[in-house]
Parts: structure tokens; C-alpha cells; sequence
């Protein structure tokens, strides 16, 4: 029995060194094309619908591994006897004569269709020397194991399930460049499964936050996407218009003032995991669109939050590393241990080497910023000043996990103040590796307080703010009505699962990240 050991790669196998010309990849191309006609003008289906899946319980597609561990004790030379079905992507073919040597893929793994022109039927064996890589197959045989140890599917039958018309791009020269892997993710996933797995690891960290929130109690919600009123957040909105309603909408930039009214209601504890718009720049952790876990807990408060908070990111780590410690860009992080919180005004005093809090006056924090050369608009007050130090020269700084307390009201127009000091809130942000991961406020239920600054939203935003919130006249009627003491909490899960799979780019976990539009010529 020949194995694939011994054969050389023929047509289709992808290229080992320097990637083929343009104009060679639109021939093969063509050539494909021609194929494709060929198989079309002969009566047969190069997109079938339907086909032979084989024995009842095979589970096409995914199967492959689950073969190779039935099968793990088979020796080397042996058959099974036993007939299986398998359907993937062809990823090489090797021709020698009246054999053939096809590396089938599938979800799961890889497997050898060990094709031989005296066991697989005529038109089955004419179909195999037209294959190429990338075409989607099927495969019915015995499953057996060369002398040389590879488990094989000794194929009686194979069917084309879908032609491939574009040859698969060579993994380190075909999609060098970073736009066009992103912009050709179905591809780059092919050559490079770690993209696919990082995908994989984000759905099963989104299964495990589900659950676990589920577990402590709260209810799933969808709140509306299309929004008339701009609130939850201080972000420059997407805009669109609703034609029946012949009204402009916004696309939401939180789901925060619709969840709190579902508490109003009397949901005690909901959450909402779901995509937020900013139309705003983006960097290695910035994406106009991106997802977010927001939840609300009746009687509770910012403790309670951080409890929450700690244990989803324990969660997400334990389901896709099985440990709460995280490598991230070289740095050691072990979310088990207890997490630190610390005062915007201490971190901001540390940083400039000077006792920094709400009482210092105006003109000596506008001093500070003058004198480490940071910009800042005259009509700050010292919450926002104090604010600026910490967004300019602390945030970076934090390895963490810390949590980030004692936010201004200047900043924060949905928390509620601190009684021993009005001048700030019950909130926090929580920095990792110097990002912000989570915002979570005690939320702020006084209708008053809350009307008064949603007019101080609106004269920022007569201003020149355009990042400010307009004025909810629903959302304070909903308070009027009564929102018990409230915590709240939103989580950026593409963030997180840049965390958990140590990637750099926010791009690397969303699978289709915004690009700008392609050229075309």
C-alpha cells in the first residue's frame, strides 16, 4: 500500500515559496471556471442540495476527529471494516498514477482520502483527477490505517458538493497584508486556523457569561437599536431616518436608559448583551461597532457591581483557558486574586507629585496641566480637570485588575453622588493593562438631580459638545414613577475577549471589523 509519504504534490497543492503573480492566480482561475462549465454542460452538479450523507449519525462536517479517536487504536496496515462518511474542503491532493492522496479538512481536523482507481467507481475516480484544493467534497469508504501510521478514509464513493473557483491564498505570503485579511476573513480563516479558534474561544466566553448570569439571577432583554433619543453614554452617534415615521433616529450608543426602565417596571436583575454604535475613531480598542454586557440589580450597590464584575471575568477566563490566570502582551494577570481599588484623585496626586483633590482650586490644576503640556478647555471645572490627568497620564500606567473609584459628576451624569461629597459618584471604571474594561455606577434614581443634569448635558452640547447627551424627558418620567437602589454595570466583551485570548487588536476578535470601503478599479 502506497501512502502519501512517498508522492509528489501535483496540480492544486498550494505554492512553498514565492507567491504566483496576479495574472497566474486569474488563470487558475479561469481554468477553474472552465471546469466548473465542463461539469455543468456533462449534466452534473457542481452545487448540489442534496447528497449522500452517509450512515445514519454521522455528523458531516465534524466528524473527523471523533473518526481518528474511534479509531486511535487501529495498527498500522489494519482495516477497520467498518465504512464511515466524511465532507470538508480539500486542503492538498497528491497524484501518483492510479492512486491519490487528498488531505480532507472539516471542522474538527484532518483526515487522508486514500483514493485508488481499482476501489473507488469509475465516476467516482473520473471526479477525483478534476478536483481541486479548496473544492468541498464527500467521501464514503472504509476507514482504515496506512502502514505508515495515517488514518485514512479508503473512499469507495466522492461526490462534489461545492466547486471552488478562487485557489486558497498561500498561508505567509497570500494574505500578508493586514486590511486584506480582515477584509478577507473567510479566507484567512482557512489558512490560518488560530484566527478561526479566536472566534471560537469569543463564542464560548459569550456561552459562559450567559450562563453565568444566568445563574445569579438575571433575565435576558432586547431593548431597541433605533433610538430617537441620544442617552446612556457620552459618544457622537450614528444618525439614520425612519421613513414611516418620516423621523431621525440615532443607532443606540447603550442600552443603559432602556434596561433601568425595565427595573422601574419590576425586573429586579437584567442584563443585555448586544451591539452599541459610536461613530467615532478607531485604534487597537476602538470599533464603531462593538458588543457590551449591561446589567441592572434592584437593592444593590457599587460592591455589588465589583462582585459582578469579578466573577464574569473569572468566568470567561475559566472557560477558555480553564484557569483565571491570563497571559496578555507578555504580562502575567491572575483574576483570582482579590483586585485593588484605588481613587481617581490618589492615582492623579501619585502621578504629579502633588496633593491633587476637588478642593484644589481651578487655577492650580490648570497650572498642572500647563506645566506637563496637556491641553485643556477654560470652561473645565475641577471634576473634568482632574479627570483629564487621570484620562492623560494615569489610565496607561495600570497593570491591573484595579478598580478606578470616585468618579466627578462632571463626568458622570448618570451616577449617584456620594453623600460625604456631592462633588462626586458612586461609580468605577475597571483598567487592565491599561484599558478600560468595565463602567458601572450606584445608578442615579432622583428624577431631580437627574433633570438638572440632562440640562447640563444640553448646554454642553450647545456648546460644541457633540459628544454630550440630549434631554430624555421619558427616562426622567420613569424615575418620577420610582427605581429602587440600583447598581449598574457595562462590560465591553470584545475587549475581554481580547484579554482572554491575548490579542492586541480589537480586529483580531470581531469577525468582521470595520475597513474602509474597497477600491475597485
Amino acid at each position: 500500500m502506497e501512502t502519501s509519504e512517498h508522492v509528489e504534490a501535483t496540480q492544486g497543492a498550494p505554492a512553498t515559496g514565492t507567491p504566483a503573480p496576479e495574472n497566474a492566480a486569474l488563470s487558475e482561475r479561469e481554468v477553474r471556471m472552465a471546469k466548473r462549465e465542463a461539469i455543468l454542460a456533462a449534466g452534473r452538479e457542481a452545487y448540489p442540495a442534496t447528497f449522500d450523507r452517509g450512515l445514519a449519525g454521522e455528523d458531516l462536517g465534524r466528524n473527523i476527529s471523533a473518526l481518528k479517536e474511534r479509531y486511535a487504536e487501529l495498527a498500522d496496515g489494519a482495516s477497520s471494516g467498518e465504512d464511515h462518511t466524511v465532507a470538508g474542503r480539500i486542503r492538498s491532493i497528491r497524484r501518483h498514477g492510479k492512486m491519490a492522496f487528498i488531505d480532507l479538512e472539516d471542522s474538527t481536523g484532518q483526515c487522508q482520502l486514500f483514493c485508488r482507481a481499482n476501489v473507488v467507481e469509475p465516476k467516482s475516480w473520473e471526479l477525483v483527477g478534476t478536483l481541486d484544493v479548496g473544492d468541498i467534497v464527500s467521501a464514503t469508504g472504509e476507514a482504515i490505517r496506512t502502514r505508515r501510521g495515517e488514518f485514512s478514509i479508503a473512499p469507495v464513493t466522492v461526490a462534489l458538493l461545492s466547486k471552488a473557483l478562487r485557489p486558497l491564498p498561500e498561508k505567509f505570503h497570500g494574505l500578508a497584508d493586514p486590511e486584506t485579511r480582515y477584509r478577507q476573513r473567510y479566507a484567512d480563516m482557512i489558512v490560518n486556523p488560530e484566527v478561526r479558534d479566536v472566534l471560537l474561544a469569543r463564542s464560548l466566553m459569550v456561552s459562559a457569561i450567559r450562563r453565568y448570569m444566568e445563574r445569579e439571577g438575571y433575565v435576558e432583554v432586547e431593548t431597541p437599536m433605533l433610538q430617537e433619543t441620544l442617552g446612556g453614554a457620552n459618544a457622537r452617534p450614528f444618525k439614520t431616518h425612519h421613513n414611516a415615521l418620516d423621523t431621525d433616529f440615532y443607532l443606540r450608543i447603550a442600552t443603559e436608559l432602556h434596561l433601568k426602565r425595565l427595573v422601574v417596571g419590576g425586573i429586579p436583575r437584567v442584563f443585555e448583551l448586544g451591539r452599541q454604535f459610536r461613530n467615532e475613531g478607531m485604534d487597537a480598542t476602538h470599533n464603531p461597532e462593538f458588543t457590551t454586557l449591561e446589567a441592572y440589580r434592584a437593592f444593590a450597590d457599587l460592591e455589588d457591581m465589583k462582585a459582578l464584575c469579578e466573577g464574569i471575568f473569572r468566568a470567561a477566563a475559566r472557560e477558555v483557558l480553564g484557569t483565571t490566570v491570563v497571559e496578555y502582551q507578555g504580562t502575567t494577570l491572575d483574576l483570582g486574586k482579590p483586585w485593588e481599588s484605588v481613587s481617581m484623585a490618589e492615582l492623579v496626586s501619585a502621578r504629579v507629585g502633588e496633593a491633587v483633590s476637588m478642593d484644589t482650586p481651578v487655577e492650580e490644576l490648570r497650572a498642572i496641566h500647563e506645566r506637563l503640556g496637556l491641553e485643556f478647555e477654560g470652561s473645565w471645572g475641577a471634576g473634568r480637570l482632574i479627570f483629564h490627568l487621570y484620562d492623560e497620564l494615569c489610565e496607561g500606567e495600570i497593570t491591573g485588575p484595579t478598580f478606578v473609584c470616585d468618579y466627578p459628576v462632571e463626568v458622570s451624569p448618570l451616577a449617584k453622588r456620594k453623600a460625604d461629597d456631592p462633588r462626586l459618584t458612586h461609580r468605577f471604571e475597571l483598567v487592565i493593562s491599561g484599558h478600560e474594561y468595565a463602567n458601572a455606577f450606584a445608578e442615579l434614581n432622583d428624577p431631580v438631580d437627574q433633570k438638572e443634569r440632562f440640562l447640563a448635558q444640553l448646554a454642553a452640547k450647545d456648546a460644541g459638545d457633540e459628544e454630550a447627551m440630549e434631554y430624555d424627558a421619558d427616562y426622567v418620567r420613569a424615575l418620577e414613577v420610582g427605581l429602587p437602589p440600583t447598581g449598574g454595570i457595562g462590560i465591553g466583551i470584545d475587549r475581554l475577549a481580547m484579554l482572554v485570548t491575548d490579542r492586541a487588536s480589537i480586529r483580531d476578535v470581531i469577525a468582521f471589523p470595520s475597513l474602509r470601503p474597497e477600491r475597485r478599479a
